[in-house]
């Protein structure tokens, strides 16, 4: 390996370790600690400033990297052994050999990259060796760099590489940096002879098993929006795992070297060296960046990254979605060589008639309309197969979902290459749809094939406009995955409702799927929901013309383009009117119903937003959504199943009190007593299970002596949150204080019901999650809170100080940048003026939004708290002091401006005010 280096451009202004030789002869220690770290220091400026000259020229700035800790290594070791430790004689054992490991070995280090070592004796450590090591580590610990290092005789280095397969990969890509030559000479051969001659199918195994636990653990997508660089599927390690499978099964030295044993075809190495130089630019960037070892590409990071990789804005998609559509491009393009790589692998060590890494199948279909079965997968004939009949690059996944088959990696490999083949005319061609349309609506597993066709580049060539948004991002907190990624895990979540699998979860969804007039509109629906992201306008309206546009093509009649339209276009009515408008308000559900029209298109909506809102990612889903979801749906087909003939809202009300009065178990004066403090509005707005309690805890609160100023905290794991109910005279300011009292105690109000009762008593239910988004478990954290509540009824204003130090943005939320907007609309609600919040999310937005509320003088009567990751949106009912809407322009400008104002992060009202 003396030719690694070669080809570093001017080798000598990133360490010059002659010159720096001759200095280190006449040191002391001091000194050359000095000198070697200042001499770091410079290398490490000089190959950043490469890298900012060239920025995608990672594969050098990582050689550069391993090339001068290859000579600090050889220079510290010489002035410790000249210097520290000199010996005229050295014995046979007095031998040190100086090995670098892993991506080391391979001459490959990121800025920060830890230096993984191997010291080598003959035999047992001598006296002399031992201080020559101690003496060097303790050197090179004060350069401050990070030494992962082992010290070992030569038998004791081929037991542990015999023993533990983690150990032999990292010695199958030693390198030579320092000292007795003879020892790595014995080594190599100990090492080639008595571990690399074994059994390579079991290291093959060994090091696919652990790459798919990889993948596990980092999530099993390479589409995750803040990716692993180097464990992440498609990262790195996927490539290093290709190498090493071929350097232990045919002893290539190099990736060009799995061309020569038919590992990768030459186009594919380009490939290869490509997505290799890609991820390494991105992961020492990100060191760079970070200023540390971090291998995760955070949101954090992504911005200042694309920036520094000359990343432009172009078609709508801003400069970090381009940089991390090419980054997802590129784990694709690895995804595709692991796929060839295995392919190869399994033909050339799998037994006759099995194979190497997946069951066999035990049946075999027949009318496979000229494909053929390889060992159970679906296979090809020949090259021209395909050719002759371009629509069969589509019938080679319907056949695959149809029979169960998985498809022959080969088969895979040659799809992918003629995927070019699909033009206008295959896209126009009623077979090659009707097989795309069996593919997407199968009952069976669409997500899994359609995810083979995405891989293979077919799905985006038959859909060009799908095409545009694969690997796709969104800069934000919310959405987990790429466009197309959540997208396939929307259909697949539709099957799996429609099979019945989620019937716990979802058992109205499940219920729904078998009374839908056509289950192909909801499956082309949820294909094209989310087509025209990226795109200029929003991104509802221009898929809906989308839709119109594909349908036909696809088969559907005009009647079910119009209901696929219709359902692209209004695909976030349902989950956003659940959650940020309040759904006991007569208005709320008269203007959603108006818009959906019939008991079709509401059923339809409905199963396309549970499985929109669980394909967006883990924990975006929960019971309290669910819970706003389910009622919205239920009052609107109320509506519409009956029409004029509804019951009204005094039938409805009455009917509530009357379940009350049965579940109370009062008699008629005691429970009329109780309803006449309570306003019309307050039964349709609350649970059943709450109103009860509500009841309960009124009338202990009134039994007790003085004026009564209860409160009463309940966790409901079922909604996700925990219930906190206050019975207090009614005050301005009250709910303001609440809220800062609660924000401090570090809960986050996620809803909040405020009602008065006649006789001037607040009765407000809140639900309250703790920091990690669910009902508080602690006692003691439980206790805290009820403290801190129990204190704000009393009238203890929470501390301005203490709330200017927690509104701060949320961490991983300060990499977004949210102008603040205030929407007011009175024509919502006829009782309520509805303002509606947008800004940045952040601990205590929600109590001073309340402070400036309660500033100008108006009432909250109910709040609607959502967030879409780095996005708080917070809607208020309000009224003014008098109960009534508030009509006054000047009076909505005034709270207008001053939700505004307490939208804004602390310190840029102070730049605002200077400003001004």
């Amino acid at each position: 390996m003396s030719g690694l280096f070669d080809s570093l451009a001017n080798r000598r202004a990133i360490i010059d370790r002659r010159s720096l030789a001759d200095r280190l002869r006449e040191a002391d220690r001091a000194e050359a600690a000095g000198l070697l770290k200042e001499k770091l220091a410079s290398g490490r400026a000089e190959i950043a400033r490469r890298l900012i000259d060239q920025p995608y020229a990672g594969t050098e700035s990582a050689a550069a990297t391993a090339f001068l800790t290859d000579q600090i290594l050889r220079l510290a070791h010489d002035f410790v052994v000249e210097r520290l430790h000199p010996t005229s004689a050295p014995g046979a054992d007095e031998r040190l050999l100086l090995l670098a490991l892993g991506g080391y070995g391979r001459g490959e280090m990121a800025p920060h990259s830890d230096v993984d070592l191997s010291f080598v004796t003959p035999a047992k450590a001598t006296g002399w060796t031992g201080q020559v090591i101690e003496s060097l580590l303790y050197l090179l610990w004060d350069l401050g760099l990070t030494i992962g290092h082992s010290v070992r005789s030569v038998d004791e280095v081929i037991a542990a590489t015999l023993d533990d397969h983690t150990a032999r990969t990292a010695m199958l890509e030693t390198r030579y940096i320092w000292g007795d030559e003879r020892l790595h000479e014995e080594v190599q051969a100990r090492f080639q002879s008595e571990v690399i001659a074994g059994d390579v199918r079991k290291f093959v195994t060994e090091k696919l098993d652990e790459r798919e636990a990889r993948h596990v653990r980092m999530g099993d997508s390479r589409y995750v929006v803040e990716p692993n660089v180097k464990e992440g599927k498609g990262g790195l390690r996927d490539l290093h795992t290709l190498f090493w499978i071929g350097k232990y099964a045919y002893r290539v030295r190099s990736a060009a070297d799995l061309v020569d044993v038919g590992l990768l075809s030459r186009t594919e190495l380009g490939q290869f060296q490509r997505a290799e130089r890609f991820l390494w630019a991105v992961r020492c960037h990100l060191h760079t960046v970070a200023g540390r070892a971090e291998e995760r590409l955070t949101f954090d990071y992504q911005r200042e990254i694309a920036e520094r990789m000359n990343y432009s804005g172009r078609h709508g998609n801003a400069p970090v979605e381009r940089f991390m559509k090419h980054y997802f491009l590129h784990a694709r393009t690895v995804g595709d060589l692991t796929g060839a790589f295995l392919a190869q692998l399994d033909e050339r060590f799998a037994k006759r008639g099995r194979r190497l890494m997946f069951p066999t199948l035990r049946r075999r279909p027949r009318n496979l309309n000229g494909f053929m079965l390889d060992r159970g997968r679906l296979a090809v004939p020949s090259d021209d197969f395909l050719t002759e009949d371009p629509v069969r690059l589509i019938e080679a996944f319907q056949l695959a979902d149809a029979h169960n088959l998985e498809i022959h990696p080969m088969a895979l490999r040659a799809i992918a290459r003629h995927a070019k083949l699909i033009d206008a005319s295959v896209r126009a061609e009623p077979r090659a749809n009707a097989l795309f349309l069996d593919v997407l609506t199968s009952p069976r597993r669409p997500d899994v094939v359609l995810r083979w066709m995405n891989e293979a580049g077919v799905f985006g060539r038959f859909v060009p406009d799908f095409g545009r948004v694969v690997a796709q991002m969104q800069f934000d907190m919310y959405h987990h995955y790429t466009v197309d990624e959540h997208t396939i895990r929307a259909i697949g979540l539709l099957a799996r409702i429609e099979r019945g699998e989620l019937k716990d979860e979802h058992k109205l969804a499940t219920g729904l799927f078998k009374r839908i007039a056509s289950r192909r509109v909801l499956y082309v629906a949820v294909l094209l929901h989310d087509i025209a992201k990226g795109r200029p306008g929003d991104h509802s309206v221009v898929g809906a013309e989308i839709a119109k546009k594909l349908c036909p093509r696809f088969g559907l009649t005009p009647a079910e383009t119009e209901q696929v339209a219709w359902l692209v276009r209004w695909h976030l009515l349902l989950s956003s009117t659940a959650q940020k408008r309040d759904i006991s308000d007569p208005q709320t559900i008269r203007d959603f119903v108006e818009r959906v029209k019939s008991l079709e298109r509401l059923r339809l909506l409905h199963i396309l937003t549970v499985v929109d809102i669980r394909a967006v990612g883990p924990g975006t889903w929960n019971s309290w959504k669910g819970q706003l979801i389910t009622n919205l749906f239920e009052a609107a087909e109320e509506v519409l199943r009956l029409g004029h003939k509804q019951r009204g809202r005094q039938d409805r009300i009455a009917a509530v009190q009357e379940d009350a009065a049965a579940g109370l178990g009062w008699d008629l004066p005691r429970f009329s007593a109780h309803a006449s403090r309570l306003a019309d509005s307050y039964w349709l707005a609350e649970p059943p299970q709450v109103i009860e309690r509500n009841a309960r805890f009124v009338a202990n609160a009134d039994a007790s002596d003085g004026p009564p100023r209860a409160v009463e905290l309940v966790p409901q794991p079922d909604r996700g949150a925990t219930l906190v109910s206050i019975y207090t005279p009614d005050e301005p300011g009250l709910f303001y204080r609440i809220a800062g009292a609660i924000s401090l105690s570090g809960g986050n109000i996620i809803d909040a019901r405020i009602h008065t009762t006649a006789d001037g008593m607040a009765l407000d239910n809140l639900l309250v999650q703790d920091s990690l988004g669910g009902p508080y478990g602690d006692p003691r954290q439980l206790a805290r809170l009820e403290k801190a509540v129990r204190a704000a009824v009393e009238g203890q204003e929470p501390s301005v100080e203490r709330l200017e130090a927690r509104a701060l943005p949320l961490l991983r939320a300060e990499a977004f940048s949210i102008e603040p907007a205030v929407f007011v609309d009175n024509k919502a609600s006829g009782r309520y003026t509805v303002v509606e919040v947008n800004a940045r999310d952040r601990a205590a937005l929600l109590s001073e939004l309340a402070k400036a509320i309660f500033d100008n003088e108006a009432t909250i009567h109910s709040a609607h708290i959502a967030t879409y990751g780095e996005r708080a949106v917070d809607v208020f009912y309000l009224t003014d002091r008098d109960g009534r809407k508030i009509e006054s322009i000047f009076h909505l400008e005034a709270i207008r401006s001053s939700l505004l104002h307490a939208a804004l992060e602390p310190g840029r009202r102070d730049s605002d005010l200077a400003a001004e």
